[in-house]
């Protein structure tokens, strides 16, 4: 299960469960969303507001931040993309494109590209950040 951030166009944020990103993407074109607001069934997802990083979090805010590993650290950074992006593997750079045309739901999308890939991202304005996958020794 994911939970998305989604807003209406009555600008009304609220929180919504969903098995996955496909999942969404079917419920909102049925226009089976609502707003418990409004009732608008016009939905967009937002960036989240807050990071849900569920028993870590707790671990976290129980401890000193300079007392984290860096493998405590990688794996809630992790956990927060898995929980937070789509993974659309190696069409990120036409995903990403058509987000920014509005033709796609502006979702939060993670995946691959190659470097001239990148260059037409940029050439087009497309911010994207760039994260190594890190393989960390035991």
């Amino acid at each position: 299960m994911i939970v998305y951030d989604l807003k209406c166009e009555g600008d009304h944020i609220f929180e919504a469960w969903f098995k996955d990103g496909k999942a969404f993407e079917d419920q909102r074109a049925r226009k089976l969303i609502n707003c418990p607001v409004c009732g608008n069934c016009h939905i967009r997802m937002v960036p989240s507001r807050k990071m849900s990083l569920g028993k870590s979090k707790q671990t976290l805010q129980k401890r000193d931040p300079k007392e984290l590993s860096i493998r405590e650290a990688y794996n809630l950074f992790e956990e927060y993309i898995s929980h937070n992006f789509e993974d659309v593997g190696d069409r990120f750079s036409d995903v990403a494109i058509k987000i920014h045309h509005g033709f796609e739901t502006q979702r939060n999308i993670k995946g691959t590209t190659t470097p001239a890939e990148e260059e037409c991202l940029r050439e087009e304005g497309i911010k994207f950040l760039k994260i190594p996958s890190l393989k960390l020794d035991s």
